[in-house]
This record gives C-alpha cells, sequence and structure tokens, in this order.
C-alpha cells in the first residue's frame, strides 16, 4: 500500500475545551492536512522537540525514551500511522538495532513525539490520509436557508462555538461535510477533526 510522508505543521489548542490539542500534520509533497487530537502532556512534549532551543532541566519521557535507545544503540528509522478506527490512529514504530528490524506498537502522539527526538520520517497509508484528510483550500456553495444550514451560517461567524458535537448528532452526512469545509477554512482543524470522525461513523 502507497504510503504519504508527513510533516508537522503546527498545534492547535482549544480554549473552550481544557486540556485539549490539535496536532496538525500536513504532506510532504501535497496539500491535505491530517489533524489528530492530542493530550496536553503529548503536545507539550512534540512542542519541545520542535523548539530545539527549548531544554527542559530534566529529561522528559520522549527524552528519557531516546537517551535509553541510544545507550543500547536502538535507532528508530520512521513512524507509520496504519489503522483508523473509531476516530483513533494506531501506528508504529520502526525500529532498528544490530541490522535487525522491530516493529513496536504506539500511539500516535508518543509515536510522533519519539519521530522528532531521532529526526526519523513519519508516513501514513494513503488510504488513511484519503479519508481522514482535508484538503487546504476548499470552496463553499451557498446552501438554502433551514436548520442545518442556519447553524453552519452562524458557526462562521462564531467559529469557535463550544461543543460544538452537542448541537450536530442528527445532521445529514452532506451537511456534515459542509461544515466540515467551514471549519477547515476557518483553520479550526480540532473541531474538523470531530466532524470528520463523525463523518467516518455515519
Amino acid at each position: 500500500m502507497k504510503l504519504v510522508e508527513l510533516k508537522i505543521k503546527g498545534i492547535s489548542y482549544n480554549e473552550t475545551q481544557s486540556g485539549a490539542y490539535a496536532l496538525i500534520l500536513s504532506e510532504a509533497n501535497g496539500n491535505r492536512n491530517l489533524p489528530i487530537i492530542i493530550g496536553g502532556f503529548e503536545a507539550q512534549a512534540i512542542a519541545i522537540s520542535i523548539e530545539e532551543e527549548v531544554k527542559p532541566v530534566r529529561p522528559l519521557t520522549h527524552e528519557l525514551f531516546k537517551n535509553f535507545a541510544d545507550t543500547f544503540d536502538i535507532v528508530v528509522k520512521k513512524v507509520i500511522i496504519h489503522k483508523l478506527i473509531d476516530g483513533v490512529f494506531f501506528s508504529n514504530l520502526v525500529c532498528e538495532r544490530e541490522k535487525i528490524e522491530e516493529i513496536i506498537d504506539a500511539r500516535t502522539s508518543d509515536s510522533i513525539a519519539i519521530a522528532l527526538k531521532f529526526k526519523a520520517p513519519i508516513f501514513i497509508y494513503d488510504s488513511i490520509m484519503k479519508s481522514a484528510g482535508f484538503t487546504a483550500s476548499v470552496k463553499i456553495k451557498n446552501k438554502k436557508n433551514i436548520s442545518e444550514d442556519n447553524f453552519i451560517k452562524n458557526y462562521s461567524k462564531n467559529p469557535k462555538k463550544k461543543n460544538i458535537l452537542e448541537n450536530i448528532e442528527s445532521f445529514s452526512k452532506s451537511k456534515l461535510k459542509t461544515l466540515l469545509k467551514k471549519l477547515v477554512v476557518n483553520e479550526d482543524y480540532e473541531n474538523a477533526a470531530k466532524i470528520r470522525d463523525l463523518i467516518l461513523k455515519k
């Protein structure tokens, strides 16, 4: 199956939902983005890895893993996001020691934090990217003035609406896709990820 390389685009914090972050990954050679919801600890570890000038006084968990691996000559060659079930991404660390390759199951947020420590590439299967990724730019067509469309219209005026899923569980798939496009335009990738997961369940 075809693999697509990903780069880290940034981390978005949702002020309305404490402790929730969206890690934004983008195609290395394309215009699709992939938001992944992560916790505060993982967001901190990834942010520290991105900002190489920031050095914690004592090693954090992912730095400890890197130090341990270096001590025993273990190298993380790459990370592969290989599965998506009910909105949860599954990843593997592809490691090597003495020319023997091993594959280790790990949370995607941990895998990405560790990949940054080793400067290892991050990949995802294209089939997953097609179902879960968003294009960088989209065009929105005008819709008729019904209740769902009013919600979408009002959302664009207030893109940081709290607990967006409380109001849209009954929306049709086509309406959810329209709202998804609005979210991407507004760069609200965290709520876009939630809508994406809801669409996949329908």
